[in-house]
C-alpha cells in the first residue's frame, strides 16, 4: 500500500509526541537543577547513569498514560476542559506506576514532595502546550491537499467514511474530476472539477499533493501519461481503497475484490509462534488477574446482593473462534436470569434485560474480566475480532461478504474494531465492524498488538463500553 504509516501514527501526532518527550526531558533536569538546593542529603554523589534511569521511569510511564487515555488522537471529539481531565488522569496514573516501580526497585524512587512537585509541574506543562497546539491547529501539520479522479460510485467512499470534519484532518479535498463511465451518484456534497487543461498542469498549478483513483471505470479511461508526469514530480498517487484504509483504519468490504483474499499474504504460525503467542497472553492475564481480583471480588458479591445469593454469577454462551471451531465463552452474568426465555438475541443498546449491576460492569468491561479462563485455555487472544454467536455468525456469513475471513484468527477480548467503531447490534454494525476486523487480520502484529492493548485503557478509564 503506497505511503502506509504505522497505525494512526503521522506528522502531526508525531510532533505532539516529540514536543511532549522534549518538554518533559526539559522539566526533568530543570527539577534536578533545583531539588538537590531542597534534598541535599538525597542528591549527593547522585551518579549520571541512575540520573538518566529517574529520567526514563519519569518520562516513558506519562508517555504510555498519555497514550492510553487517546491524547495522541487528534479525531479525538473532546473539549479542553475534556483533554485537561484527560490530562490530569494520565498523570495520576503515571505517578500510581512509577510509585509502583519505586517500590520493587528503591533506588529510583525520590523524595515524596519533589514526586509530587515534579509530576504536578508537569501536568502544567502538558496542558498549556496542549492549548497552544490546539490553538494553532496542530492536528494540520502535514496536510495535504487531494484531488480524487472520478465522481461515481466508489468516489462516494469518501464522504460514506469519512463523513465528519475531524476524519479529514490530514487532507483537504480539493476536488472531484468525472470520468466517462463514472456511475450517477446523487451526493450533492461532491464538488466537480472540469478540467479545461492537461491534468499535470491543473496539478502543479493547484499546488496537489496527492491524487486518489477512483474511476469506476479505468479500463482505457486512465489518464496514464498525465499521471506518469505526475509520478515523476513526486506526487503522490494512491488507489481509493488504499486510500481509506490509510485514513481510516478500515478495508472497504463492498468494493474489494476477490483478490484481497487470495494475494494478502497472511504469515503461516509455526509451533513456535504459537507457544510465545500463548504465553505472552497467558503472562498478560495472570498480571491483570493479579491486579483486578479485588473488582472481580466486588463484582461476585454486588450481583448477589442485587439478584439473591442463590443467583448465578457468570453465565457461558456459544462462540465461533479459531476458523470456525465453537467454544464456551464465559463472562459475569449483566441481564436477568430469563433474559433468553424466547430465544438467543442480540443484546442492544438500553437493552432493558440488563440490571442496575450489569449496566456498570458492561459499560467498563468488568464483565469481561472471566474470559481470562478463555485466554489461558487458548480459545481466545487478548487481541482479536471479537467472537460472535453461531447462529448470528452464519446469519452474517451468508449476507456479508469476506465475513468468515475474520475466523482466521484467534478471537480477543478487544480489537481495532472495538478502538474504531460504537457497540452495534445488527447487520449493518456487523458489516461496519468487518471493515476494522479485516484491516486487523491484514496488518497483525505485535506493535499493533500492544497498541490496541494500551489504547483499550481509554474505553475502561472513560466508560466508553456497551
Amino acid at each position: 500500500m503506497a505511503n502506509t504509516r504505522f497505525h494512526d501514527l503521522n506528522l502531526s501526532n508525531t510532533t505532539l509526541i516529540v514536543t511532549d518527550i522534549f518538554l518533559l526531558v526539559s522539566l526533568f533536569y530543570l527539577s534536578f537543577h533545583y531539588l538537590p538546593v531542597y534534598y541535599p542529603e538525597y542528591f549527593h554523589g547522585l551518579k549520571s547513569l541512575p540520573l538518566i534511569l529517574h529520567l526514563f521511569f519519569f518520562t516513558l510511564p506519562i508517555q504510555l498514560t498519555l497514550l492510553a487515555v487517546g491524547l495522541y488522537n487528534e479525531k479525538l471529539r473532546e473539549s479542553f476542559s475534556g483533554i485537561t481531565v484527560r490530562i490530569a488522569v494520565a498523570i495520576v496514573l503515571a505517578y500510581i506506576l512509577t510509585f509502583t516501580l519505586s517500590i520493587v526497585i528503591p533506588p529510583l524512587s525520590l523524595p515524596a514532595t519533589s514526586k509530587l512537585v515534579l509530576y504536578a509541574s508537569a501536568f502544567a506543562v502538558l496542558v498549556i502546550a496542549r492549548y497552544i497546539a490546539i490553538s494553532k491547529q496542530y492536528e494540520h501539520i502535514g496536510r495535504r491537499r487531494v484531488l480524487l479522479l472520478g465522481c461515481g460510485e466508489r468516489a462516494t467512499l469518501i464522504n460514506t467514511c469519512m463523513r465528519r470534519k475531524k476524519d479529514r484532518v490530514h487532507f483537504e479535498l480539493v476536488g472531484y474530476v468525472p470520468f466517462k463511465g463514472d456511475k450517477e451518484t446523487q451526493d450533492p456534497n461532491m464538488n466537480k472539477i472540469e478540467l479545461t487543461v492537461p491534468l499535470e498542469q491543473y496539478v502543479f498549478e493547484n499546488g496537489i499533493d496527492e491524487i486518489v483513483i477512483a474511476l469506476d471505470e479505468r479500463r482505457n479511461n486512465l489518464p496514464t501519461e498525465s499521471l506518469f508526469h505526475c509520478k515523476m514530480q513526486n506526487i503522490l498517487i494512491t488507489d481509493i481503497l488504499d486510500f481509506v484504509e490509510r485514513e481510516t483504519g478500515q478495508i472497504a468490504v463492498n468494493h474489494i475484490y476477490p483478490s484481497f483474499v487470495i494475494y494478502n499474504n497472511h504469515n503461516k504460525e509455526n509451533i513456535f509462534s504459537r507457544i510465545f503467542n500463548w504465553l505472552f497472553n497467558s503472562a498478560l492475564a495472570l498480571i491483570i488477574l493479579a491486579v483486578c481480583w479485588p473488582l472481580i471480588l466486588l463484582t461476585i458479591i454486588a450481583i448477589k446482593l442485587e439478584d439473591g445469593l442463590k443467583s448465578p454469577v457468570l453465565y457461558s454462551q456459544q462462540r465461533v473462534g479459531l476458523r470456525g471451531k465453537v467454544f464456551s465463552i464465559y463472562k459475569f452474568r449483566s441481564m436477568r436470569t430469563d433474559a433468553e426465555k424466547n430465544g438467543a438475541q442480540m443484546a442492544t443498546k438500553g437493552d432493558s434485560r440488563v440490571t442496575r449491576v450489569g449496566r456498570i460492569i458492561r459499560k467498563y468491561r468488568v464483565d469481561e474480566l472471566p474470559q481470562l479462563f478463555n485466554v489461558f485455555r487458548g480459545d481466545m487472544c487478548f487481541v482479536g475480532p471479537r467472537p460472535e454467536r453461531p447462529q448470528f455468525s452464519e446469519e452474517f456469513e451468508h449476507h456479508i461478504p469476506y465475513y468468515s475471513h475474520r475466523h482466521r484468527v484467534k478471537p480477543g477480548l478487544t480489537g481495532w474494531a472495538q478502538l474504531k467503531y460504537p457497540y452495534g447490534d445488527g447487520m449493518d454494525d456487523a458489516v461496519e465492524k468487518l471493515k476494522f476486523d479485516l484491516y486487523y487480520i491484514k496488518h497483525r502484529s505485535l506493535m499493533l498488538d500492544i497498541l490496541i492493548l494500551i489504547r483499550t485503557s481509554e474505553i475502561v478509564l472513560f466508560g466508553r463500553g456497551r
